[in-house]
């Protein structure tokens, strides 16, 4: 689950080998959610049954939904539909269709530890531009993977992401970003997934081994704005645009990136 623009702190913590762990304890348990969420995936099936399969997952390997209840969100994934960027409820009424695209935004916790991450797949048979934008999302997340090492920026983090999605025609959101994560689900520091006029203040801040991100590009078909529904929830694309989402946590180290949400 991403953290809007302005969450605030000034600590970024880093966390000892024994911390790590714990977390990527808990990224196996979200890896495993992920892989039968996307088994799961086909036309028919309600957004709620996965909400269902991913829940007891979860719990049956001894972790806890981090989503569930987090400032009274009522459900362990988000569910994310064609137009839907992030935050979408999951309905028995909401059914997927030949042709959607279905994104889940899901985290866990193991001992106090959190993990965190997102994807997006196709329902059945898709039009070649919705699987072109998940294959650019995706690749824009390998991108910027490849900037986790020990002494680069945040700057590079952003600026890996939205040059390879705007080289492709698409456009990053920006009203969203990604954030630390450790033993609380939003930690400093932010990570945009975009370079502002300025490029100051968190794009400087220096990558350090034992730091933890959740780095997550969301992309969008056509602008990048977004709009909010009434529920205080689900955020859409303001043109009805389709949009992707991907998301790993990953840990700094001295010889560069872990991702704790690797299956």
């Amino acid at each position: 689950m991403m953290s809007g623009p302005r969450v605030r702190g000034t600590r970024i913590t880093t966390k000892s080998h024994e911390q790590l762990e714990l977390m990527r304890r808990s990224g196996r348990i979200h890896a495993a959610a992920v892989a039968r969420l996307r088994e799961a995936v086909e036309p028919g099936i309600s957004t709620a049954e996965l909400d269902r399969i991913a829940e007891a997952l979860i719990r049956e390997a001894g972790g806890e939904p981090s989503f569930k209840g987090y400032q009274g969100f009522p459900a362990t994934i988000c569910s994310q539909v064609n137009d839907v960027v992030v935050h979408g409820i999951p309905s028995e009424d909401e059914v997927l269709e030949e042709g959607d695209i279905f994104g889940a935004d899901l985290g866990v916790i193991w001992q106090g530890w959190h993990s965190d991450g997102a994807f997006t797949v196709g329902v059945g048979e898709i039009d070649e531009e919705s699987a072109r934008l998940i294959r650019v999302t995706r690749g824009s997340l390998d991108r910027a993977l490849e900037q986790v090492a020990s002494g680069n920026t945040i700057r590079d983090i952003a600026r890996a992401v939205q040059t390879h999605v705007e080289a492709a025609g698409f456009s990053v959101v920006r009203a969203l970003v990604g954030h630390g994560i450790g033993s609380r689900m939003h930690e400093p520091p932010q990570v945009p997934n975009f370079v502002d006029k300025q490029g100051r203040g968190v794009y400087d801040t220096i990558l350090a081994p034992g730091m933890t991100l959740a780095i997550e590009p969301m992309v969008n078909a056509g602008g990048h704005e977004v709009v909010q529904d009434a529920d205080g929830w689900k955020v859409r694309t303001r043109d009805g645009s389709r949009s992707a989402h991907f998301e790993h946590t990953v840990a700094v180290t001295e010889d560069g990136c872990w991702i704790l949400t690797a299956p």
